[in-house]
């Protein structure tokens, strides 16, 4: 908990009071909804821990944004405010909260220690960039850690895979990410656009997959085994499946919290469509305080609602070939929502993309930049696969002396790629957070 609390402090030295703030009035409240479960005390202590965190998400993160809105449609000048973010706040808001509505529901007993509870939600391995980790999951391991040699190793593994993912692809994909997507859009081929956005979608997936991967692996170091949050998303042949496996801690939670309180699908199709909106518009949302990013949550609330009406069932006939080619154009055209928080570039870099905007198909500098990068590049796409999977299970069949060899491959693999990446690192000033936002 002490290093916890140090490690924030060393990126965030003001925004850590606001940290055991947080910690500290969902401890008390936790605490009184189990003394008062299933009375209106216990109600009114969940309705008080929302409306604090969510008051607190609110100002820091939202205050601008709403005050923007509201000069741009009413014509005013108020001030905007101007708090800096503090990192992570949307992690440790959501966790807190999950926690107080589990003790109230009687899923999990209210933590009596001020010292553990807080390092639930301080501890270092995914304070910062998740995932979303819930009390329920690891109060056991609060309790009563074993650390092993083989979950260490193991955990020393993912570390060193979540880093390279981060260093070696993510940081690299950044680099040139915006040699597209930042310049002149009017001189932009419609193969620099596709190649700009395919960039991007690496960027974003292999960046925040390698920082949950870091989280994963830290935790199995220290005895904790936190829920997988990625899931290989861009193997989906739908938007729906690429829910179910891309950033699976945050769809948890709004599922769980959101939409199956609402009424989930329980009411009708009418009462289902709004509870869907309500769900993906906070999706968009929570990414980031712009409408550029609800936009984008909207676009795949509407997507999913497509396909549960009919889609999927037409998807379902056809080769999965065309289901995954149609999930790759949407979720391309998804990330340029994502990516621009000028709407009016979003429009003109779809136009490019689609051939729409009178652009020429292709360039010789997006040929060049292809080819001097294509082995990078096809690893970039390899590692979107289950490789990793797939060797295990090959592995696994093979007798016990091969087996053996793993022994040796692995530590030394480990090493390189930490050399490696801390080469990288060192050598280059590109080092994007893209979650700071969150």
């Amino acid at each position: 908990m002490a290093f916890s609390l140090f490690f924030y402090a060393w990126g965030e030295p003001v925004w850590i009071t606001l940290l055991l703030f947080s910690a500290a009035i969902d401890y008390f409240h936790g605490l009184y909804a189990e003394k008062y479960r299933g009375t209106p005390k216990a109600k009114r202590a969940v309705i008080s821990s929302l409306v604090l965190n969510l008051g607190l998400l609110g100002i820091f993160k939202y205050s601008g944004f709403l005050v923007s809105t509201i000069n741009s449609l009413l014509g005013l000048s108020l001030p905007v405010p101007g708090f800096s973010l503090p990192i992570g706040i949307s992690f440790y808001t959501f966790q807190t909260i999950s926690y107080v509505i589990d003790v109230y529901r009687g899923e999990v007993k209210a933590q009596r220690s001020f010292g553990k509870f807080l390092l639930f939600v301080s501890c270092y391995h995914q304070l910062v960039a998740g995932p979303i980790v819930r009390y329920s999951q690891v109060a056991a391991e609060i309790e009563d850690r074993k650390v092993t040699i083989h979950d260490f190793s193991d955990g020393l593994t993912r570390f060193c895979l979540g880093l390279s993912k981060k260093v070696i692809v993510a940081n690299y994909a950044g680099s040139l990410v915006g040699r597209f997507m930042d310049g002149d859009l009017s001189t932009l081929s419609v193969a620099g656009a596709w190649y700009g956005i395919i960039l991007f979608a690496l960027q974003i997936y292999f960046d925040f997959s390698g920082y949950s991967d870091m989280a994963i692996g830290l935790g199995r170091m220290f005895g904790f085994h936190y829920a997988e949050n990625f899931n290989y998303p861009y193997i989906s042949t739908s938007a729906t499946e690429f829910w179910r496996r891309w950033h699976m801690s945050l769809g948890g939670f709004f599922r769980d919290y959101l939409y199956i309180p609402l009424g989930g699908s329980r009411h009708g199709a009418a009462r289902t469509y709004i509870n869907t909106f309500i769900v993906w518009f906070a999706t968009g949302l929570w990414h980031g305080a712009s409408w550029n990013f609800v936009l984008w949550g909207l676009f795949y609330g509407f997507l999913i609602m497509i396909e549960k009406a009919f889609l999927l069932r037409a998807l379902d006939r056809l080769p999965a070939v065309f289901s995954h080619l149609y999930f790759l154009v949407v979720m391309l055209t998804g990330w340029v929502f994502f990516y621009f928080t000028d709407m009016s570039r979003v429009w003109a870099y779809l136009g490019v993309m689609f051939g729409l905007s009178g652009n020429p198909l292709g360039d010789v500098s997006t040929r060049l930049l292809f080819f001097n990068n294509i082995f990078w590049f096809l690893l970039a796409i390899a590692f979107c696969l289950p490789l990793v999977r797939w060797f295990k299970r090959y592995f696994s069949r093979l007798e016990s002396r091969k087996q053996d060899i793993l022994l040796y491959v692995q530590p030394v693999m480990n090493v390189i790629l930490l050399i490696v990446c801390i080469a990288q690192l060192a050598g280059q000033s590109y080092n994007p957070f893209l979650y700071f936002r969150f």
